[in-house]
């Protein structure tokens, strides 16, 4: 007996491996096994066929010993591990790996449910909209439904309300939430309603924790499952509904190979067994609002917010000849919410204590050895760490350059608004959540209990503070620089600065008319600031495509991304510079009638031209068609091979060039 597998390696090839007599019955598709592979003499590999006799004239190698006692995937997930392959160009053997917990023994974890779960509210507590909003889902009428309503409208319960139709039918719901701390959020939520049938995925529980909440997917013990960007691979085998909250966050994309999209894997499960998608979100991503505008995607609209929620009075400080980084209109504003024995959030996202550490007297900046990237000054350490590739060094006394003793820090970030709040507010109680709290899980939850129960007063932190929580008694809401994003080298940073302060804005107010926002800002006139500040999501959408459709840029073509990465810099060009004669050689051949010829751009130095001691050169195809540029990057790669030392990143519809 034998059997073929996929190892999670960058090729393509199955390789079959022979089955010993007394393991035999053992071998099935859907089981991992141990096998030698190389020099290496053992690797995880996957079932993916048996084969009872096998013509050859060499030697097979047989497994070393299969892994599993049950199989632990199926031939649909094997079969959207060659869709993923032929989509985002990786080897589905990795496709196949990313969907499957790595873990060798199941460990069962405790779900914790609070006990002020949110039950079933009464039918006339519902707004019009989203009784509408249900209806039109459980309808099943169209295939793609898209929830666009403001913060605080009361999406979640019209999710909850679909989820519950679609389990009473005998069907199956994937919920993803971009963050692990929004799961922690909900699963606090769904108690009485879904009980015992409600599986958990996401990175922060160990592999053996994923692959025990895998098998009670797999077994049909659970009927909901609810994770981050790769709970979208839960193996139901009758799945009726998918739900993407917050749709347009970019933690839904995965920032290593197989570079996938949550949203695009989700509609191709929806499109191969008939379930419902349902996305959404108050400030959607352009790609989809294109789509609900061309009646692609139906719209849903919730307008209002639910019970005595009203959208925050919000407004613009500029900070211009500010000498705090709290200005006074926020401290007064701060003072009089604490007065009222109400909550606030402030927000930035850069997290450090300042962003560069340089010479005053001749510039010299302290960047990363091993990246082209200023190193951030971390004041609880005493340490200058790049965000790149993790290095960590003490701050310099003297400049090396010149020998001046006039050195320091600035910009600033969340720990130097930490100390500055603190100053300011000796007698509130202040929590900061950021990047380096959030290494430790236990302690983000910490944070977010505390507040949530009304112990702290002040809540201070980066994007992780504006995705979709639910804060009563949050009537503040200070954005303590909104230009972070803004100058950012990206055609996307218009986008993603109006998202994010109408999220953050959107934590205020949410249960009283009394919420109010304040933006601080040196680029007060800027476009989507001002959008932003009159809730005018609609005119910043219409302006924002006009630019894209002037410009050319997504969602009126589509991108596919190549980094060619290595520590020789020669090597890094040369093979870069080769696979841009190819890829415009295989355009010469598309010839003059083809309509959609793809444009070549590059090679040319990656914004960050260094990360972790590899050089790094982008080649950018746009073209209206991605299947275009698939085929001209499939093609290249069939005719070129890349120095063993160099490595090449693929990435389809990127999010970020830097």
């Amino acid at each position: 007996m034998f059997v073929k597998v996929l190892l999670a390696l960058p090729f393509s090839k199955e390789l079959t491996y022979s089955v010993p007599e007394d393991t035999k019955g053992e071998a099935m598709i859907g089981k991992r096994v141990e096998v030698p592979f190389r020099s290496a003499k053992k690797k995880t590999a996957y079932i993916i066929e048996t084969v009872e006799s096998l013509d050859v004239k060499y030697t097979i190698k047989p497994i070393n010993r299969i892994i599993d006692k049950e199989p632990i995937y199926s031939q649909t997930e094997i079969d959207l591990a060659y869709w993923m392959s032929s989509f985002y160009l990786c080897s589905p053997g990795e496709a196949l790996a990313l969907q499957i917990p790595g873990g060798r023994v199941d460990k069962s974890i405790s779900v914790s449910i609070a006990e002020t779960d949110i039950s079933t509210l009464p039918v006339e507590e519902l707004s019009s909209y989203q009784i509408q909003a249900i209806d039109e889902i459980n309808s099943k009428q169209d295939k793609l439904y898209y929830l666009y309503g403001v913060t605080g409208s009361g999406k979640s319960e019209v999710y909850f309300r679909c989820a519950e139709e679609v389990i009473k039918s005998g069907k199956q719901v994937i919920y993803l939430v971009p963050e692990i701390t929004l799961t922690h959020q909900l699963i606090q939520q769904v108690g009485n309603r879904f009980k015992d049938s409600v599986a958990i995925l996401h990175s922060g529980m160990s592999a053996s924790q994923r692959l025990a909440q895998w098998r009670k997917i797999k077994n049909s013990e659970v009927s909901l499952a609810i994770g981050v960007r790769s709970a979208i691979f839960a193996p139901f085998d009758n799945l009726g509904l998918i739900i993407i909250d917050e749709e347009h966050e970019n933690s839904y994309k995965s920032g290593q190979t197989p570079r996938y999209h949550a949203r695009q894997i989700a509609q191709k499960r929806c499109s191969t067994t008939g379930a419902t998608l349902v996305m959404g979100s108050a400030t959607p991503s352009l790609e989809a609002w294109k789509l609900m505008s061309e009646g692609n995607i139906k719209r849903l609209n919730l307008p209002y917010r639910v019970g005595k929620g009203e959208i925050p009075n919000m407004r613009i400080v500029d900070m211009l000849g500010q000498k705090n980084l709290i200005s006074n209109e926020l401290q007064d504003a701060i003072n009089e919410t604490l007065r009222k024995k109400k909550q606030v959030i402030l927000f930035l996202n850069r997290r450090g204590f300042s962003y560069f550490f340089h010479c005053k007297s001749c510039g010299y900046e302290m960047a990363c050895p091993h990246c082209t990237v200023a190193l951030t000054y971390h004041k609880t350490d005493n340490s200058m760490v790049c965000h790149y590739c993790g290095y960590k060094t003490q701050p310099i006394r003297m400049c090396p350059d010149c020998h001046s003793l006039d050195v320091g820090y600035s910009g600033f970030g969340t720990e130097m608004v930490e100390q500055e709040i603190k100053n300011l507010f000796p007698f509130a109680t202040i929590d900061r959540l950021d990047g380096d709290v959030a290494k430790v899980k236990k302690n983000v939850f910490a944070v977010l209990d505390r507040f949530k129960s009304g112990e702290t007063n002040i809540l201070l932190g980066t994007q992780m503070v504006a995705k979709g929580f639910n804060f009563p008694n949050v009537e503040l809401v200070g954005i303590v620089l909104a230009d972070s994003g803004i100058n950012i080298p990206d055609f996307r940073s218009q986008e993603r600065t109006f998202g994010l302060i109408t999220q953050v804005a959107g934590r205020a107010g949410r249960f009283s008319e009394h919420g109010r926002v304040f933006i601080q800002t040196f680029k007060p006139r800027n476009d989507a600031i001002q959008y932003a500040i009159h809730s005018d999501s609609e005119g910043f959408y219409q302006n924002e495509l006009q630019v894209r459709e002037e410009t050319g840029f997504p969602p009126y073509s589509r991108h596919l991304n190549l980094v060619v990465r290595g520590r020789d810099l020669n090597k890094v060009i040369i093979s870069a510079t080769e696979i841009v004669d190819i890829l415009e050689q295989l355009c010469e051949k598309l010839g003059d009638s083809y309509n959609d010829i793809p444009d070549i751009m590059g090679p040319s130095e990656c914004a960050i031209a260094k990360i972790n001691n590899n050089f790094r050169y982008y080649i950018l195809i746009e073209s209206k068609d991605i299947r275009t540029s698939q085929w001209l990057v499939k093609s290249m790669l069939e005719n070129y091979k890349l120095h063993s030392t160099l490595y090449l990143e693929i990435d389809v519809d990127p999010l970020s060039m830097l």
